[in-house]
């Protein structure tokens, strides 16, 4: 059974620097991808930045330049570093991590935390 256990959320000041981390029990990343999504009060749930087994990062246009995604495959621990916060990133961040399962990546999700960003 996957679980995700994310930590490092908290309350910053605008400019300011988080790093958050998500550790993976039960899951191999060898294939599909690991990353985070956000979800803001009232808003839908949004992708901020995955990881793809092959290493690669993509990053939503609002957190390019600022985020920086990366992966530990020996600890199964995927990180966001969030630099240059703004008020706007304030959310609940969601760890996923997608395992192949018949052809398809099947997500599974952490239980959030909560990123604070005051002006």
């Amino acid at each position: 059974q996957v679980q995700l256990v994310e930590s490092g959320g908290g309350s910053v000041q605008e400019g300011g620097s988080l790093k958050l981390s998500c550790a993976a029990s039960g899951y191999i990343f060898n294939s599909c991808e690991m990353g985070w999504y956000r979800q803001a009060p009232g808003k839908e749930r949004e992708p901020v930045s995955i990881i793809l087994a092959d290493g690669s990062p993509h990053y939503a246009g609002t957190v390019e330049g600022r985020f920086t995604i990366s992966v530990d495959k020996g600890k199964n621990i995927v990180y966001l570093q969030m630099n240059s916060l703004k008020t706007e990133d304030t959310a609940v961040y969601y760890c996923t991590a997608s395992e192949l399962r018949r052809g398809a990546c099947i997500p599974h999700w952490g239980q959030g935390t909560q990123v604070t960003v005051s002006s």
